[in-house]
Parts: structure tokens; sequence; C-alpha cells
């Protein structure tokens, strides 16, 4: 028996891994389609590879950003100004796209939804607050709770006291770090499986019945998603490196969108685009800081969700919104997009905030967030593999355009 699953399973190995993900969405469908019992009970596959990644993920991250920083040689360039200056750019000219698009195709709402259940934040200044805040926890908490932003904090800090240790302690925390790196690399090795049980269980227990009701405002923002990952951030990447961009915009959707896309959170797919980037050999200095701090505060795909979510619900109330407010909007989505978690829904509870600049009280906001959790199912699966494709292209465009990868 074992012999024969052998024979059976050893052309499915020799597959990439993206082929083989691609079979697993394959038989997900068929699944919920044709045994939506069984397909309900394979959402245990999908949790737990999720649950393998969000647990893997803030230690790997901590581990790796301190030994990269602690082996870094006095005088070698990392490139993170220029990753940065990219993640601000791209989340800005996403708002920018958001807001063209929502004025193109207005979008009216049903406001009859229950309120959804939450604390938005009050202002920009209290999303501030909330990451200097969260950048000095504790770091065991950080650990426990997955706040990147604190590991960060802390792995940097660590990492720039031990660059004057001992070389013996410099290398062990290097091999600490190729320890947990092959963590990683077995766990994703188990995505194909996982995203077989995401799949069947999302179809079989929702389906796309519940979008169509709502389906033009999805549509504007899924269209506005497809734009930017397919226009606005290969002319960011152009001008950045003067080549094609398309290969390697090609690349980072294969590798990156479609597991985030499923996983639906860009801290659970962190390992994913760090062996991506590995894959890439680019710049290991770089990669190693830029992709898990990418998880947490770039995202153009939730400034596309705020803004074209908050210009629906003006609409739908009568509002007239002109040119200087559309452009607050537009830095007040990228500012709200930098503060959110980097887990499923993240997003969503933010748009009472950027709603309360044209006046829309918080019952009627909140009620445009139920609604974005209706159709969460593909507008958040959407959104994340945007965010998390984009911390992949950048990285790689910063290290490209400084001659730090193998062309692609």
């Amino acid at each position: 028996m074992i012999a024969t699953l052998n024979t059976l399973g050893r052309p499915l190995l020799r597959l990439g891994l993206i082929p083989q993900i691609a079979l697993g969405i394959v038989a997900g469908i068929l699944l919920a389609t044709f045994a939506p019992d069984t397909a309900r009970s394979a959402a245990l596959l999908g949790q737990v590879f999720v649950s393998a990644l969000k647990a893997v993920a803030p230690v790997l991250v901590f581990v790796l950003v301190a030994a990269a920083i602690a082996n870094h040689r006095q005088g070698q360039p990392t490139h993170i100004r220029s990753v940065l200056v990219l993640y601000l750019v791209g989340t800005l000219v996403a708002a920018l796209v958001a807001v063209a698009a929502s004025f193109a195709f207005p979008t009216s709402l049903e406001l009859n939804a229950p309120a959804a259940s939450g604390t938005p934040p009050g202002s920009v200044t209290e999303v501030l607050r909330n990451l200097l805040l969260n950048a000095v926890a504790n770091p065991v908490e950080a650990l426990m709770e997955a706040n990147f932003i604190a590991i960060l904090a802390w792995a940097v800090g660590l990492g720039l006291l031990l660059r004057r240790a001992a070389d013996t302690t410099r290398t062990a925390l290097k091999d600490l770090s190729d320890a947990v790196s092959g963590i990683v690399q077995l766990v994703i090795r188990f995505a194909p499986l996982g995203i077989l049980g995401l799949v069947a269980n999302t179809l079989a227990e929702s389906g796309l019945d519940a979008l169509l009701d709502y389906g033009r405002l999805l549509l504007v923002i899924v269209g506005c998603m497809l734009f930017v990952a397919l226009v606005t951030n290969p002319l960011i990447v152009f001008l950045k490196t003067g080549r094609n961009p398309y290969p390697l915009v090609f690349t980072c959707l294969r590798g990156s969108a479609i597991t985030a896309f499923f996983t639906r959170s860009s801290a659970a797919n962190i390992p994913v685009n760090l062996e991506l980037c590995k894959r890439l050999k680019l710049h290991a200095d770089t990669y190693s800081i830029s992709i898990p701090l990418g998880a947490t505060i770039n995202m153009c795909g939730a400034a596309i969700t705020i803004t074209v979510t908050t210009l629906a619900a003006a609409h739908t109330l009568g509002l007239q919104v002109d040119f200087v407010t559309a452009l607050m909007l537009c830095i007040v989505s990228a500012l709200a997009a930098c503060g959110v978690s980097g887990v499923a829904g993240g997003s969503l509870l933010l748009i009472p905030m950027a709603a309360s600049l044209f006046g829309i009280s918080a019952d009627v906001a909140m009620q445009v967030v139920a609604i974005g959790f209706v159709i969460s199912v593909v507008q958040d699966s959407t959104e994340t593999a945007l965010n998390s494709s984009t911390d992949v292209l950048f990285t790689a465009a910063a290290c490209r355009a400084e001659g730090k990868s193998d062309e692609v």
C-alpha cells in the first residue's frame, strides 16, 4: 500500500510548489462542489497550515532581523531607505487610483446591515500613537501576540548591540536563524494541502451567493487592486530600475500572491516571501528587514479598501466630495493603511476614521464595515495578495536597481 502511494505521489512531488498549489486549488473547488460535507472537514488542513505559518513567523522575523543586523558588515549597503520610499509611494498611488475609480464608477450601498462589532481608532493621531506604544511592548508578549512592530523594534535593537559581540556569538545567532528558516521551509512544503483545505472550506461554507448583493462595490475594489498590481506597481518598478518590470511582477504574483490570497494574512505570508526572496537571490541584509517591515506598513491594498468604501458611503449619503477632500482622504488612507495589522480583515475597522472626514457618523460607518465583512471572502483575500506580493516586488526592485539580485 505504501509502495503504491509512493508510486502515485512521486510525480506530484517532482512538480514545483506553484503547480502543486494550483492542483490544491482545483482539488479544493471540486471537493466543495461535489462533496461539501467532506470539504468542511478538510478545513482542518487549512487551519493547521495557517496556524503553523502564524506560529513560526514571529520567531523567524525576530531571529532573522537580529541575525542580519548583527552580522552586517560596516559600510555594506542594505537599501532599506529605497524600499521604504517605494512602500510609501506605492501606497499613496494605490489610494489615488481608488479615488479615481470611485469617481469614475460611483457606488451606492444599502446601509441596512447590522452594526459590526469592534472599536475603530478615532483619528490618525491615535493610529500613530498605537504604533508607538506597540513598538515598546514587552518582547515576550510581542512574540506571543505576533506584534510585529515590537518584534522589529526589539530585533533591530538587539542586532545593533550584538554587532560588537564576539564572532562565536554572532555565528551562533546566524546558525539559529538558519535553523528557524529550515522549519519555515518544511511548513511551506505543506502549502498545497493547506490551500486545498482553505479553498474547500471557504466555498462550502460561504459560496459566492453572499457577494452578489454588493457586486459593484467588490468589482471596483478588486478592479483597483488589479490595476495597481498590473499597471501602477510595474510603472513604479520601471521608473526605479529602468527595465521591463513584468517578468519580476509575474514572478512575485506567482510566488507570493497565491498563498497570501488564501491565508488572508500578510503576517502569515512572511515566511513565503522570505523564501521567494531567497530564491530570487536578493540581498539578504535587505529582505530580512524589508519583508517583515512591509507586512506591517506596506498596505496598498488596505488603502484601496479604505478609500473605495469610504467614498461609496459618501456617495450613498449624497455628500459632495471635492478634489482637496479626496486628496486628504488619500493621505489619511495611506497613513491608516500603514497602521493596519497584518491579519485578516485588518483594514475594515479603519473605515470609520476615514469616514469621519465627511462627517459620517460612527453608526453608519460601522454598517459599511459590516458590508466589508460580507464581501471580505474575496476583498480581503485580494487585498492581502496585493499587499504581500508588493513587499517582494519593491524589495526586488530596490535590490535590482543597485545590482544586488539575479535577473528574473
